[in-house]
């Protein structure tokens, strides 16, 4: 059989008969799946305690209609899915953005019919309402991963074997290409599989949805919602008490039940209805306190977003907060929220392609925490004045091309580094002499009497070229009196 480009051998068995569910001969070894006696699928689809007992059931499906849960759901795949996943490479102690053709194209492409934004969302997704994401690699005859595929949770099913190797029994999938001969399971190892899974509250292996601890708060509003329809169907009007003024046998009691709602109730609400026999129609009241339907649909609202970690007004429950600062909301959101599958996400793929150590995957975080355009602006302009970032990086934020010459980061010219002014203060530049003793002073005062016996013959000699140039004007003087 080949699977995605590798030959798997299955024996004649095998391909006679469906994989048993309940162990596979793997080489030497058997693979059990997890859990033990058949009762583990049994404590974590239990939407609550005594549910199995009574028969109540809450699939993820019908959890999901309700509008909190797929609100949170959809907002952090979204938020997460929009993200430009990046390939970084270490450059000393810093990471850049780089390009590799052996891993670039399956993070611009994961797969022939999803993009990189539907493909983190099918992730996030698949992560939230069930706990697990499966991913089965496709390889090239080098070995690459090309393609990724996000299987179906419900169609996998981890198996352990003795020597605790964990392998993957995957259902026939024709959209992901698992696809053998006589629709028998596949079996592959956890290398071909990248498995994130969240909340691992009863098995290393298997990871616990949000959906486990909000099931009962979605129900109660599921609950709210179709009373409140029902309700509304009626014209907004309660039900009511026919009253007999005598005794009236269980026939005749259901007669006029079924006639009544038959020609009065639902859509003919609202008829004028002609009554005998001294019959009396007594409408029901709904006092202030049963009527509190919408205080009971916002706490239930409340506990889905408590348990998916997200602040309530960003799915409409509840008012957001009073302060105007975007960048202090998104933080909060995205460290109690978003930070946790991120970080799983990118590590998951940096396990999962076998990058190197001097290479990792990263989600920019620049499309989700977004300043306004006057804080970006002055955030940039300050570290381009203060010489950590250069003008061309700032100019990149904000989408604009590099100029000639920004490359540098700039200083100005009277800042000084610290080092230099260390050494600058080291001789004390500022502190005041100390006063000289006496015999040092008089001994200094000959290097002072050496100066004035300079300024001394200095000013002889200034006298003698004033006195040569008088002795020559005064000779001109007579020559032009002889004259």
């Amino acid at each position: 059989m080949r699977l995605l480009g590798f030959d798997i051998a299955v024996s004649r068995a095998a391909r006679g008969k469906p994989v048993p569910m309940d162990a596979h001969a793997v080489g030497s070894g058997t693979l059990r799946p997890f859990g033990s006696g058949g009762w583990w699928p049994l404590i974590v689809r239990e939407s609550f305690s005594g549910a199995w007992q009574r028969n109540i059931e809450l699939r993820p499906e019908t959890i999901l209609a309700y509008h909190a849960v797929y609100a949170c759901i959809t907002l952090i795949s979204a938020d997460v899915g929009k993200l430009a996943v990046r390939l970084m490479k270490a450059d000393g102690a810093i990471w850049i953005e780089t390009q590799s053709p052996a891993f670039s194209p399956v993070l611009r492409k994961p797969n022939r019919y999803q993009n990189h934004i539907q493909f983190v969302e099918n992730w996030i997704m698949s992560k939230l309402t069930r706990g697990n994401t499966y991913v089965l690699k496709e390889r090239d005859n080098r070995g690459v991963v090309v393609a990724l595929y996000v299987l179906d949770p419900s169609r996998v099913r981890p198996l352990v074997a003795d020597d605790g190797g964990v392998y993957y029994q995957l259902d026939i999938d024709v959209l992901a290409g698992v696809v053998t001969e006589g629709d028998t399971q596949v079996i592959v190892p956890a290398s071909e599989i990248i498995h994130d899974r969240m909340n691992c509250l009863f098995h290393p292996l298997v990871g616990t949805s949000p959906l486990f601890a909000c099931a009962l708060a979605a129900r109660q509003g599921l609950a709210i919602l179709n009373d409140s329809a029902a309700f509304f169907e009626n014209g907004a009007e309660p039900g009511g008490i026919l009253v007999a003024p005598g005794a009236i046998s269980d026939e005749t009691a259901k007669r006029l039940k079924d006639r009544w709602e038959e020609n009065y109730g639902g859509q003919n609400r609202g008829r004028i209805a002609v009554l005998g026999d001294n019959l009396k129609y007594e409408p029901l009241t709904m006092t202030a306190v049963d009527a509190q339907l919408i205080e009971q649909l916002r706490m239930t609202s409340e506990i889905v977003c408590s348990v998916f970690h997200v602040p309530g007004y960003m799915v409409g429950v509840g008012t957001a907060p009073t302060y105007n600062n975007i960048e202090a909301l998104s933080q909060n959101y995205y460290s109690q929220c978003l930070q946790s599958l991120i970080e799983s996400f990118e590590l998951c793929m940096d396990e999962g392609l076998a990058l190197p150590d001097t290479y990792r995957t990263e989600l920019d975080l620049d499309g989700l925490l977004r300043m306004d355009t006057a804080t970006m602006v002055k955030t940039l302009s300050d570290a381009v004045g203060g010489g950590i970032a250069a003008p061309n990086e700032a100019r990149k934020k904000l989408n604009l091309r590099p100029m000639k010459g920004g490359d540098t980061p700039y200083m100005q010219q009277q800042n000084y580094s610290l080092a230099a002014l260390d050494e600058r203060d080291r001789n004390k530049p500022f502190a005041k002499p100390d006063p000289a003793p006496a015999g040092e002073q008089a001994a200094s005062t000959s290097p002072n009497s050496g100066d004035a016996d300079d300024d001394t013959a200095r000013e002889s000699g200034q006298e003698r070229a004033s006195r040569w140039l008088r002795q020559l004007l005064a000779g001109l003087t007579e020559g032009d009196d002889h004259a």
